[in-house]
C-alpha cells in the first residue's frame, strides 16, 4: 500500500479561497467534490495546482454506507473530479445519506446530512462490497472518513476501531481519520479515543481531518464552523505519537474568522503533531492483509440493512415513530439538527426565499419539514417548499405570495419561462396557460 505524504493542508472553500492562496506553508487542499465542475474548475484551484499544490476531491453524497449499491452516475462524477484536479487519491464517508427505494419498495428520501451506519456484520457486509464497486471505478485509491454523530444504533457487534480494522482489511481501503469526529463521539457516545486510535490499521491512514464545533446541553455539535478545541488537538497529539499522519487537515466550512486566526489553527495543529512525533517510538505499523476475495452479499442482507436504515431516517425527517432500542431524546436533537441544515441549505441555494418571506421564512420551512423529507436534493427541496406554501394559501400577505409564485413559476418547468414582452401584451393562449397554472396553485 503506497502512501502519499501530503502535508499539512486546510479546506478550500470560495469564501476563503483567495486567503488560502496567500497562506504560508500550505502543501495541499481539499475541496468538495460535488462544489466543483470539471470543465470550469475555480481559478483559485487552478492557480493552487499550477504552483504544485495537491488538490483532493471529497465525497460526501455517495452513501457508501447505505443498502443500494453506489450510484454509478455520481461514481463517475467524483472519478472526473478526480482526473480533472490530478489527484494522488479521492475521499468519501462511511455513512449512509438516503434510504427507501427499490429495496423496501418504498419512496426514496434523502438526510442531507453523513448519518452513522451500524456496526453490524450485515452493514460491515454491505459496506465492504460497496467500497469495492467503488474502487473499481476510480481511477485513484479511495480512502473513507469515520463520521461524527449524535445517537447510536442498539445492538452493534463491534466498537468504531474494529470495524475500521475489519473494513481496511477487507477492501484494502485507506482511512481517512477525522480526529474531531473521535472527539464527537466521545461526548455524545461514550466512547474512548484512545481506544479507538489502538485498534486501527495504522498503516492505512491516508491523512487525517482537524475541525472545531461546540457543546449545547451536553451535546457535541460537529460544526466545522468553531475553533478547533484543546480536546481534539490532544486526540491528534496521541494519533501522531502512534505514527506519523501522510497528512493534516484544517476544515472549516462556515463563520470563517479572520486569514491570521486560520493560520494560527494550522500552527496550533502543526504542534500538535510535533507533540505526537516527540514522543513516538521506533515500532512499525502492523501490516494489513492482502485483501481477500469475498463473495457477494445477499439480497436479504442488503434488504435488512434498508428497512433498518429507511425506519431510521423516516423517523428523523418525516415525523414516523422512533425505532425501538434507540435514545430517543437523542433521535429528537439529531431531527431538529437536519431540519435546521436543510432550512439553512435551502436559503443558500434558494436565497430568493428568506427575502420573501422575510423573518417567517425559517420557522415556515422547519414547521414543512417536520413531515416533508428530502426526495431529490435542496434545489428541489427549495421548490417543493414553495408549492406546499402556496397551495395551502401561504403566505397571507398578498404581495409576498405573488412574489412566491412567480419565482416557483420561473423555477418549477422544464425550462425557464421567456421574458415578458415589454412593448406589447401576452397572447391570449399564453394568458390562458398562466391563468391555469395559477388557478392550479389557488387550489
Amino acid at each position: 500500500m503506497t502512501t502519499v505524504r501530503l502535508g499539512t493542508g486546510i479546506g478550500w472553500r470560495p469564501e476563503i479561497a483567495d486567503a488560502v492562496e496567500a497562506m504560508p506553508g500550505i502543501d495541499w487542499v481539499e475541496v468538495v467534490a460535488e462544489n466543483v465542475c470539471p470543465g470550469h474548475l475555480p481559478a483559485s484551484l487552478l492557480r493552487l495546482r499550477e504552483r504544485g499544490v495537491t488538490v483532493v476531491p471529497h465525497g460526501v453524497s455517495l452513501g457508501l454506507g447505505g443498502a443500494e449499491r453506489p450510484d454509478e452516475h455520481r461514481l463517475t462524477a467524483l472519478a472526473e473530479r478526480a482526473t480533472a484536479l490530478g489527484s494522488p487519491l479521492v475521499t468519501e464517508h462511511i455513512a449512509f445519506v438516503r434510504a427507501g427505494g427499490p429495496l423496501t419498495a418504498s419512496p426514496g428520501i434523502e438526510a442531507g446530512h453523513l448519518l452513522p451506519v451500524p456496526r453490524t456484520r450485515d452493514a460491515l457486509d454491505v459496506l465492504c462490497e460497496n467500497v469495492r464497486i467503488a474502487q473499481d471505478a476510480l481511477p485513484v485509491p479511495l480512502a473513507v472518513e469515520n463520521i461524527a454523530a449524535l445517537f447510536s444504533w442498539p445492538g452493534e457487534e463491534m466498537t468504531e476501531g474494529q470495524f475500521l480494522y475489519e473494513l481496511a482489511d477487507r477492501t484494502g481501503v485507506r482511512l481517512l481519520i477525522d480526529v474531531a469526529n473521535l472527539h464527537t463521539n466521545h461526548v455524545n457516545r461514550g466512547e474512548d479515543p484512545a481506544k479507538a486510535l489502538a485498534e486501527l490499521p495504522l498503516e492505512a491512514i491516508a491523512y487525517v481531518h482537524v475541525a472545531g464545533g461546540f457543546e449545547r446541553d451536553g451535546v457535541w455539535h460537529d460544526s466545522h464552523a468553531h475553533p478547533v478545541p484543546r480536546p481534539v488537538l490532544d486526540i491528534l497529539t496521541d494519533l501522531a505519537s502512534r505514527v506519523s499522519p501522510p497528512g493534516v487537515l484544517l476544515e472549516r466550512d462556515e463563520n470563517f474568522p479572520p486569514p491570521v486566526e486560520l493560520e494560527r489553527e494550522l500552527g496550533a495543529i502543526r504542534g500538535a503533531v510535533e507533540a505526537g512525533a516527540r514522543v513516538r517510538g521506533a515500532s512499525t505499523p502492523q501490516r494489513l492483509r492482502e485483501p481477500a476475495a469475498v463473495g457477494p452479499v445477499t439480497e436479504a442482507t442488503r434488504e435488512r440493512l434498508a428497512l433498518a436504515q429507511t425506519a431510521v431516517l423516516s423517523s428523523l425527517v418525516a415525523g414516523t415513530p422512533v425505532p425501538e432500542g434507540f435514545d430517543r431524546t437523542r433521535m429528537r436533537v439529531q431531527a431538529r439538527a437536519l431540519a435546521a441544515k436543510r432550512a439553512d441549505v435551502v436559503a443558500k441555494v434558494a436565497p430568493e426565499l428568506p427575502v420573501i418571506l422575510g423573518d417567517g421564512y425559517r420557522a415556515a420551512f422547519l414547521a414543512y419539514a417536520q413531515t416533508r423529507p428530502m426526495t431529490g436534493g435542496y434545489r428541489r427541496d427549495a421548490l417543493d417548499f414553495a408549492a406546499d406554501l402556496l397551495l395551502t394559501g401561504r403566505p397571507e400577505d398578498t404581495r409576498a405570495r405573488r412574489e412566491l409564485r412567480e419565482w416557483w413559476l420561473d423555477r418549477s418547468g422544464p425550462r425557464p419561462r421567456p421574458a415578458r414582452p415589454v412593448t406589447r401584451p401576452a397572447r391570449p393562449v399564453t394568458r390562458l396557460a398562466r391563468a391555469t397554472r395559477r388557478a392550479l396553485l389557488r387550489r
